[in-house]
């Protein structure tokens, strides 16, 4: 409903007026994390927004929406303004029906009766469904706010109320006033009064509503707004117009890419199309005003699309004015995929040779490691904000680092047969021969907290079985991972795939990386079990490997081996507390109570300093008093674990399903009987007989390294390794063959024949 001549006009005339060529109330946001600050926010509803599919009408739902994340905002102690569109389309509704009332009465008057033939209704101007639409469409936001108490104001203006200063200045006067008294104004063209539109031609009685992109931008500087969300029907700015083959959302936009755009077509209501949106959100962003545009009629985004753009999330494209050194996090993710093919494609030995390499950097170049890692000990120590358990994860250590390098080294030798292995063959019919291979899954995430030893173990777990990978470290270990991925670059520069493995170094919330469903095909969390937990709320349509929480438990049999119990147990507790495979739950069989060997377990702890927790159970049978367990499903990190009580064995595998975390839990007992009991019964990713929690590690297990523990019902379980990374495809060698040739009616007959799968990659190429 702005009806300007035209927004270059407008845009001319404002940068005459006011002309902002440097920031006319400091910057704007350089990033959208900052938006959070943002006091005064002006939105701005295009007209398809405010009006249905039928542009016949307003969408209520929508508004109702958007109405309650504006007095939420308000709320909150920021100054929202709303430009509108919606007064034309509300007065057409009203005009219209009133038009086929009176012409149904007097039809039926004329006609004696109430059959009604064909009525039409006549071309409605534009000003006088504005005038007969205004008052109704202000009495609806009036309704919709008053459920929020808040109080709302009317502010009409016209293209020359922004020519004349003093018309100007009393504006700005009039708008500061109301916000100051905390009332929403909504502010709107007096279309009644303006020059009529001219009509489309091609779209003769359909509402042509002038822009008023230009209004916001204009009223966001002259108001000295920090953001300016403009919602129309679409998710944003496309670099060519929304549905062709190439099109891509813009996540940021910077004003030097004007050049990398396509404009399409400009909407079907309203006039402006998005080359007016981005010109007008240019202009605010040069006076200082940080812009978003977004989809206001989605309705999976419409109830929060405004509170998630303040949030900082991502949505829509965000213009900025300061354009980061390196690329955005899509344009690493695709990087990192285009250069992760190319890896794949190399020769086995080729990729083993890149792992072999980074091993032997490991310990070739320990003390340039190891100096960063001091620095992000001793920032993280003076800081002293974390936890005993995250400043194990986070310190490296000579052994340490010689470990990885062990590890990788059979990684490596694992490598030579991963990629293009075939897993099955079958004969389909004569001449079709059917094969299973393993193929890379695609583009890892991988966010981790303070755990650097975690990023080569990845990284050579990638390049083995030829997937590219996206890093994200915590800030904990921002020296460390620096140095350790400067030299994973190293070792792929060989074969020119450097950007196959990317370290995200933006300012990305982990929320907005885990949306990019698009880019990345599975996402690996390596951190705290809140972590994971956190990540796996976020992700939205991408898998998640992982566990969110390690409660492992150690269950001692009535048939139990003192040395074997005192051993096992101080080793699943005592060795590394804050591992994900550390025991957090003790349970023993009630028989054992006040023998030696209980006095011996609880000894033996105590001296590791160990605190214990009682179980329920438990608690009523001991003489001394420990605390009393809180939660049996808590995953301490430290030197504590619950102690609990059971019966039998059956009563500790029913205890372990209903509070465990089916990540690793033990059995330990002279009775094989029982023990193949527990292993069969028990459904955990790793069962254990008389044997250390502990041992549930991929580099323990052979594997060379793990991306992590996974605890999913499909895909893979326990610790992750090269194999778990590894999806299949299915390829088929005819010899022009057809489905029609198997019909009723057709010469061939399915054999569905089992052949040998034939030698391993590594003997294929030995023999050849």
């Amino acid at each position: 409903m702005w009806q300007f001549e035209g927004c270059d006009y407008l845009l001319s005339r404002l940068q005459m007026d006011s002309a902002p060529q440097s920031k006319a109330h400091g910057s704007s946001f350089a990033h959208r994390g900052e938006l959070q600050r943002a006091k005064r926010i002006v939105v701005k509803l295009g007209s398809a927004v405010v009006t249905r599919g039928d542009e016949c009408g307003l969408a209520l739902g929508r508004l109702a929406s958007i109405v309650e994340q504006v007095a939420m905002l308000q709320s909150q102690g920021r100054e929202m303004l709303i430009v509108t569109s919606g007064a034309v389309a509300f007065g057409k509704q009203r005009l219209k029906h009133e038009i086929l009332l009176s012409q149904s009465v007097r039809q039926a008057l004329h006609s004696g009766n109430t059959q009604l033939k064909d009525m039409s209704v006549p071309v409605l101007e534009a000003r006088a469904c504005a005038a007969a639409g205004q008052s109704g469409l202000m009495a609806l936001y009036e309704a919709m706010f008053s459920q929020y108490s808040t109080c709302t104001a009317q502010v009409l203006v016209t293209n020359l109320d922004f020519h004349d200063d003093e018309k100007r200045q009393n504006l700005n006067s009039t708008l500061q006033e109301l916000l100051r008294m905390n009332i929403v104004p909504i502010i709107n063209t007096n279309d009644a009064v303006v020059p009529p539109p001219e009509p489309d031609s091609d779209l003769q009685g359909v509402i042509s509503i002038k822009d008023n992109d230009s209004l916001a931008a204009r009223l966001a500087v002259e108001m000295k707004a920090n953001l300016l969300i403009a919602l129309s029907d679409v998710e944003g700015l496309y670099n060519s117009p929304p549905g062709t083959d190439d099109a891509k959302l813009v996540d940021i936009f910077y004003p030097g890419d004007q050049q990398s755009i396509t404009y399409g077509t400009k909407s079907r209501v309203g006039i402006g199309g998005m080359e007016a949106k981005v010109k007008a959100a240019l202009w605010a962003l040069r006076g200082g005003t940080s812009v978003v545009i977004a989809n206001g009629t989605n309705p999976k985004v419409t109830g929060h699309v405004i509170t998630d753009i303040v949030e900082g999330k991502k949505v829509g494209t965000f213009f900025s004015e300061i354009k980061p050194a390196g690329p955005s996090v899509e344009e690493q993710a695709e990087m990192a995929r285009n250069s992760g093919r190319t890896l794949a494609s190399l020769h086995p030995d080729q990729r083993s040779e890149i792992v072999c390499h980074l091993a032997e950097m490991l310990t070739e170049r320990k003390e340039e490691i190891l100096a960063a890692n001091k620095m992000d000990m001793e920032v993280a120590v003076s800081a002293g904000h974390l936890p005993s358990a995250m400043l194990k994860r986070l310190s490296l250590t000579s052994a340490k680092l010689n470990s990885l390098a062990v590890g990788l080294r059979q990684v490596a030798v694992a490598a030579q047969d991963s990629v293009g292995r075939v897993l099955r063959r079958t004969r389909v019919a004569h001449g079709l021969e059917l094969e299973q291979i393993t193929v890379p899954i695609g583009v890892f995430l991988v966010i981790f907290e303070a755990r650097p030893d975690c990023l080569p173990q990845l990284s050579a777990l990638a390049i083995a079985s030829g997937n590219a990978l996206l890093l994200k470290g915590g800030k904990e270990a921002a020296n460390t991972n620096s140095v350790l991925h400067r030299l994973i670059q190293e070792a792929l520069f060989v074969h020119g795939v450097q950007e196959a493995v990317q370290m995200v170094s933006t300012r990305e919330e982990v929320a907005d990386l885990c949306r990019l469903d698009k880019m990345i095909d599975l996402i690996i969390p390596r951190g705290s079990s809140q972590l994971v937990r956190d990540i796996q709320r976020a992700a939205k349509g991408i898998p998640v490997l992982g566990h969110s929480e390690g409660i492992c438990h150690v269950y001692v049999d009535a048939d139990a081996s003192i040395d074997k119990v005192l051993k096992i147990v101080r080793d699943s507790k005592c060795d590394y507390p804050a591992a994900c495979n550390s025991m957090e739950t003790l349970l023993i069989h009630r028989s054992i109570l006040r023998t030696p060997l209980f006095d011996q377990i609880i000894d033996m702890l105590r001296n590791e300093r160990v605190k214990i927790h009682a179980g329920p159970q438990l608690i009523s049978y001991l003489t001394f008093s420990p605390s009393e367990v809180t939660s049996l499903r808590t995953e301490y990190g430290d030197l504590q674990c619950c102690l609990e009580v059971v019966d039998s064995m059956q009563e500790a595998v029913d205890h372990i399903h209903k509070y465990g975390s089916s990540h690793t839990d033990v059995i330990i007992t002279e009775n094989k009987e029982t023990a193949e009991q527990f292993l069969q019964q028990l459904d955990s990713a790793c069962v254990f007989w008389n044997a250390s929690s502990r041992f549930a590690d991929g580099y323990r297990f052979g594997l060379g390294a793990e991306v992590g523990i996974s605890t999913a019902r499909i895909h893979v379980r326990g610790p992750v390794g090269l194999e778990g990374l590894l999806t299949t495809k299915w390829v088929l060698r005819g010899d022009g063959h057809t489905a029609a040739d198997f019909s009723e009616h057709g010469d061939m007959k399915y054999v569905h024949e089992n052949l040998p799968v034939g030698q391993t990659l590594a003997e294929q190429r030995n023999s050849s």
